[in-house]
């Protein structure tokens, strides 16, 4: 069992930037990646980064390469999505997700994640 708890939205202007959190409970023992998804108003939720266990090996949806940034803490309590240069189309409910059945491997689809936080609002102004 997995609990996620995200933090750090709001509202920025367009240019803007913003940092992302999400802090897993979970047993000592539990491997996982961990990864971040978004839902606009009216589109399907979508793939936006993950990180593998060991922080080593990350993945990003083309649309925000070498705009956000994913990382986690040494304690891998805690992932982090750093967002800079946010336009007004990444507006979403960002959510963070862990895929409990891998370490190594990253997929983007919303059915290989079998845990989910609460989400937590990112609207950009223009």
């Amino acid at each position: 069992q997995v609990q996620l708890v995200e933090s750090g939205g709001g509202l920025v202007q367009a240019g803007g930037s913003l940092r992302l959190s999400c802090a897993a409970s979970a047993r000592t023992s539990s491997r996982y990646v961990q990864g971040w998804f978004r839902q606009a108003p009216g589109k399907e939720r979508e793939f936006v980064a993950a990180v593998t266990w060991s922080g080593r090996t990350t993945k990003y949806a083309d649309s925000v390469k070498g705009r956000f940034t994913i990382s986690r803490d040494d304690a891998k309590v805690t992932v982090f999505l750093q967002m800079a240069s946010l336009k007004p189309e990444d507006t979403a409910v960002y959510y963070c997700a862990v895929d409990s059945k891998n370490t190594a491997l990253i997929f983007t689809t919303t059915r290989d994640y079998d845990y989910w936080g609460q989400g937590t609002q990112v609207t950009v102004s223009s």
